[in-house]
């Protein structure tokens, strides 16, 4: 089963989401929270696997609460759902660990899958949310046309990464999935699972999100497009 806490100040959205969660057989709801402090102490008491954080509550916002988890509690995974499409939002949550950003008009299988793709180790960034983090950050990057090579590469956090290593975080940072990955660069969706394992020991990142979110501060992000 994969336990649930459900965090938001509007009760009637708690509700929601409980009756939608609760029909999955592998889903149960453990617990619920109106704002971040208390969703805190109830990932302390209950150990959930992954957390439903809304951003914006009265005291502890969201990205706070969601700061406060992961540096507590690593093995929660936290994923954030808010009504307010905006880039600050989701790059600071991101930034502050989560595993993942939809929005709340997401329909229900949106959700569970994402429930279930965090609680596997996965990570989930919309597409939505990913264009509009290409918008906002990559004019203000610089723009080779190419991927550079490992050893150009500025930030040494990236110094470890191969050339091909660095496709590959390049195209997870555009919000590609391991078998469209493999379609571009002519690889095995195996290969590619095994890339996108030696990127996070090497970033020392635990998902698939906190990559992207180097990535754009890095600058990493830009250089290979178009």
């Amino acid at each position: 089963m994969i336990r649930v806490l459900l965090v938001d100040d509007q009760a009637l959205l708690r509700m929601g989401f409980r009756l939608v969660l609760e029909a999955e057989d592998d889903i149960e709801v453990v617990g619920e929270a109106g704002d971040g402090a208390t969703a805190v102490d109830q990932v302390r008491a209950l150990a959930p696997d992954v957390v439903l954080m809304d951003v914006r509550m009265p005291g502890v916002n969201g990205i706070e609460a969601t700061g406060r988890i992961v540096a507590e509690q690593p093995a929660t995974r936290i994923l954030i759902l808010t009504t307010f499409d905006l880039d600050e939002y989701a790059f600071a949550a991101l930034r502050a660990g989560a595993s993942g950003f939809l929005l709340k008009d997401a329909r229900p299988p949106e959700l569970i899958a994402a429930i279930r793709s965090v609680s596997s180790g996965d990570a989930v960034v919309s597409p939505r949310i990913t264009r509009r983090m290409l918008e906002l950050f990559a004019p203000q990057m610089p723009a080779s046309g190419v991927v550079p090579e490992a050893a150009d590469a500025v930030d040494p956090r990236l110094a470890e990464l191969t050339p091909r290593e660095l496709e590959v975080l390049l195209s997870i940072a555009h919000g590609s999935s391991n078998a469209e990955i493999a379609e571009l660069l002519y690889l095995s969706e195996a290969t590619v699972k095994t890339h996108v394992g030696r990127i996070l020991a090497k970033l020392g990142v635990r998902d698939r999100v906190q990559a992207v979110v180097l990535a754009f501060e890095t600058g990493l992000v830009g250089r290979g497009q178009a």
